[in-house]
């Protein structure tokens, strides 16, 4: 399979590797943690790099669930085949304990360079309480002085991060990243889509690029969709489906909770109603639920960005697009598709698309913003996000600001107005000057800007005007 984008994470894992190349004999070795959700290609993307390094490497995948002494005897086994210098040395070996197994690799490696990956990491440390510290007693003796490159990859974002919390075994040796998905200039560059359309497909996709790559370069959106949908084994419809079921099983509160909030769900109150069923979740068990799953990424909260502190007003939704275009139309569609009815799933979302759109694309126009927005009109803004009161009337797409939650100084407001054929135009513009008033630290000159999807009337006097093509540039 040819590979993609992904230009500033091969960097990334470039540069760790001649830091580890260049190494004095004392320090040479360095670790990496490597996460990401699943599904968003690390296991690719390492391999890649792995492929392109041009040393020998060595890649063990764990398996969920299975026996510490497979596991140890496989490691064994991925280390004899890799071509490592001593090879011969560890032929035959059965270690006894995850000590025994990382001692064999440093005495296959010899003093030659090598990648060494150990992908699953959670898995490894659920099977086995002992794997953690081993580790980190082998890295400190033996490994670390070798000029090894550890690669420990994961998709159990809260497991990963507390490998590197301060009491663990391994805490202070390895530096991190984070595998993100596709960024939108590189859904557009794949899928050969002008910006606004690129756009859409990130919104489906979510980046993604095993569902990426099912886009056929040129495809509109609508014949992306009917092609999936005509299929439940398309990518667009199994991604979803695998990734739940890995992280979030049906009946599981947790799961509840995604559908809720999927389902356009955004205050603690309509959550727990939704969650509940008949009964409203109760707080004590939805506050937990929300907080992991906010510690997971998989839900993102907001609060209204002011100089007044508003904490009790708080809003969460989805923060994966394709997760939230899963969960807000391709849950339903599965069954559709099953039954050989797309045009019914099809129908469904044409019918919500604009309205689910124009909502789906704030953290989008949001996030690029806080990438490109002009040095020189607000260079102290460090802080994007929208302001709303009790009763979402008004709201505020854009806030900019020095920080957040709670502003020192409010740099600007903004809206957003993404339709397929009506530009922004005089009445939005009023609507923008009258709304940003109710805004705490926005006195009555605040500079106003705008996003639109199709362009803008003529002679409106704002500070700055994005569209597609600018939402497309701030990733390049």
């Amino acid at each position: 399979m040819s590979f993609s984008g992904r230009a500033r994470d091969l960097r990334t894992l470039d540069t760790q590797l001649r830091r580890m190349l260049a190494g004095d004999f004392a320090t040479r070795g360095r670790a990496l943690i490597v996460t990401g959700r699943r599904r968003v290609g690390k296991s690719r993307l390492v391999q890649e790099f792995c492929d392109r390094a041009d040393i020998p490497y060595v890649v063990f995948q764990a398996s969920r669930g299975r026996a510490p002494t497979a596991e140890r005897l496989d490691f064994v086994e991925a280390t004899v085949c890799a071509g490592l210098p001593a090879t011969d040395l560890v032929q035959g070996t059965r270690p006894t304990d995850w000590h025994h197994a990382l001692r064999t690799l440093a005495t296959a490696v010899g003093d030659s360079p090598c990648i060494v990956v150990l992908d699953e990491v959670p898995w490894l440390v659920e099977q086995d309480g002992e794997f953690e510290g081993a580790l980190q007693t082998v890295w400190d003796r033996f490994l670390s002085a070798k000029p090894i490159l550890l690669i420990l990859v994961g998709s159990d974002l809260t497991m990963m991060e507390a490998l590197q919390e301060y009491g663990r075994p391994f805490f202070g040796r390895a530096a991190s990243m984070t595998v993100q998905p596709l960024h939108l200039a590189d859904v557009a560059a794949l899928t050969r889509l002008p910006a606004e359309a690129a756009v859409d497909a990130l919104l489906i996709t979510g980046g993604f690029p095993e569902i990426v790559q099912s886009w056929e370069p040129g495809r509109s959106r609508l014949e992306f969709l009917r092609d999936s949908l005509d299929s439940p084994l398309s990518p667009l419809l199994a991604a979803g489906q695998l990734s739940l079921m890995g992280e979030f099983p049906a009946g599981t509160h947790a799961r509840t909770v995604l559908e809720a909030v999927g389902a356009g769900e955004r205050t603690f109150g309509n959550i727990a109603a939704r969650a509940g069923g008949n009964v409203p979740l109760a707080a004590g068990t939805l506050a937990p639920l929300l907080a992991n799953l906010t510690a997971k990424r998989v839900i993102a909260a907001e609060v209204p960005l002011s100089t007044r502190a508003d904490t009790k007003n708080k809003r969460y939704w989805i923060a994966d697009h394709y997760l939230r275009f899963w969960l807000g139309f391709l849950r339903r569609a599965v069954a559709d598709s099953e039954r050989g009815r797309p045009d019914v799933a099809l129908r469904r979302i044409e019918r919500s698309w604009t309205a689910w759109r124009g909502r789906a694309v704030e953290p989008v126009v949001r996030e690029s913003l806080s990438r490109a927005l002009p040095d020189d009109a607000w260079p102290d803004t460090e802080e994007i996000g929208g302001w709303w009161n009790r009763q979402n009337n008004p709201e505020i797409d854009l806030v900019g600001a020095d920080r957040g939650p709670v502003a020192g100084r409010i740099h600007f407001v903004g809206s957003i107005k993404w339709l397929d054929n009506r530009p922004f135009d005089r009445h939005d513009y009023d609507e923008l000057v009258r709304d940003a008033g109710a805004v705490p630290g926005a006195g009555p000159d605040i500079p106003k800007i705008a996003v639109s999807r199709a362009g803008y009337a003529t002679d409106l006097p704002l500070d700055m005007r994005w569209g597609p093509e600018d939402l497309v540039a701030a990733w390049r």
